[in-house]
């Protein structure tokens, strides 16, 4: 008898490989190689002009598959995950990895090629602030499909889960972001070990972004400040944060940092690092955080005690007055700064490891291959359990 051909795998729903745009890309920059490793063909979906062919990190092995789309705001995720998902049930992998609901529109052709279909549903991006109306609509919507359609599920946090089994009546395997423990690393020029606030984030108002700056304006006094990040598109909080940098000599807004060693090192010395995000599961930035040992203030929300555990971190309210008294207590402890970045450290390499995440990604993946010859699509969890 034969050996069993080579499994294939679509990725649809990110930028592309290798992408440094979010946490999917990460992950997707993780993941893939893995699977390779682990006898599997790979091909990633993406958006032309989205990645580097030259990136040293790119393993040759992952196929890249870009396709046309709409690059706006509102459509590029909707159409490119369309092109992506038509040209994939083409192809007809063995299985398909699809990023975020709004992918789910697609499934029904995926479903009729008999492709089983994983969907990562991220956080509730319904609730998200940066979205209109309608785009709130098209989430839930895009979520009620996927509930729907998609053979399975996963989910970056048990607190996603439970909200997905309570409004959707399905839940969803859990499998979070993944962090590497960075080597030391220097200091950034002109700062210094454990004497700054930071905070990465994505500029919106979920993200609590509004009230760091509140709170900077007065913490950047006699305490450094750091901000990496932007909104993408321009807009209010990236003015402030480009106000806040020309007139605060103390206040420091570094835009957008691509180059992961650089940001692994802004956490591994800050002082303290505030984590502001109100909605989504796992973060993939507070995990990173707590792998290079940063000492942590996170705002007070169930997804973050569920990462950060009982002792990897501190929590606050979103009250400007409250994150610059959490800030500065923690900056000026280095006894509070050293346990905390200790606990981090220790609860990364427990539970956010990235070769434990990617091993359950490839054993859900292959539990969900179809038998030799089996041509039927296979049923969704709600059509299994009747």
């Amino acid at each position: 008898m034969g050996s069993r051909r080579t499994p294939s795998v679509a990725i649809i729903g990110t930028r592309g490989y290798p992408s440094y745009y979010g946490g999917f890309e990460t992950a997707v920059r993780r993941l893939s190689p893995y699977l390779v490793d682990h006898g599997w063909d790979v091909s990633v979906y993406g958006r032309p002009g989205a990645v580097e062919a030259d990136d040293p990190e790119r393993d040759l092995r992952v196929v890249s598959r870009m396709t046309s789309g709409i690059d706006s705001r509102a459509l590029s995720t909707l159409s490119y995950g369309f092109t992506s998902t038509f040209d994939a049930a083409r192809r007809r992998p063995d299985v398909a990895l699809i990023m975020n609901v709004a992918n789910g529109f697609w499934l029904p052709m995926l479903r009729a090629r008999g492709i089983p279909t994983i969907v990562n549903v991220d956080g509730l991006e319904w609730k998200r602030e940066k979205w209109s109306a309608l785009g709130k609509a098209v989430f839930r919507a895009g979520a009620h499909v996927t509930a729907k359609w998609s053979t399975e599920r996963v989910v970056d946090a048990r607190t996603i889960g439970d909200a997905w089994q309570s409004r959707f009546g399905v839940g969803g395997e859990f499998i979070p972001y993944g962090a590497d423990v960075p080597p030391p690393l220097p200091v950034e020029p002109g700062f210094e070990h454990r004497g700054y606030a930071l905070l990465v984030a994505r500029f919106v108002p979920e993200n609590t972004v509004g009230p760091f700056f509140d709170a900077a304006e007065r913490l950047a006094q006699t305490h450094d400040v750091i901000a990496v990040g932007s909104a993408g598109y321009g807009g209010e909080l990236d003015e402030r944060a480009a106000t806040l940098d020309a007139r605060l000599p103390r206040f420091h807004w570094f835009g957008h940092v691509h180059d992961d060693q650089r940001l692994h090192s802004l956490w591994q010395h800050a002082g303290a690092y505030f984590h502001g995000h109100s909605v989504g599961g796992t973060n993939p930035a507070l995990v990173q955080a707590m792998a290079a040992g940063a000492p942590i203030v996170a705002r007070d929300t169930v997804h973050s005690r569920e990462v950060l555990g009982s002792a990897a971190g501190e929590f606050t309210g979103p009250e400007p007055a409250r994150i610059e008294a959490a800030l500065r207590g923690l900056l000026t402890d280095p006894e509070r700064q050293q346990r905390l970045s200790e606990a981090a450290v220790r609860r990364a390499r427990d539970a956010y490891s990235w070769e434990s995440v990617n091993a359950a990604y490839e054993r859900l993946l292959r539990s969900h291959l179809r038998p030799d010859g089996d041509d039927a699509p296979r049923p969704n969890r709600q059509e299994r359990e009747g």
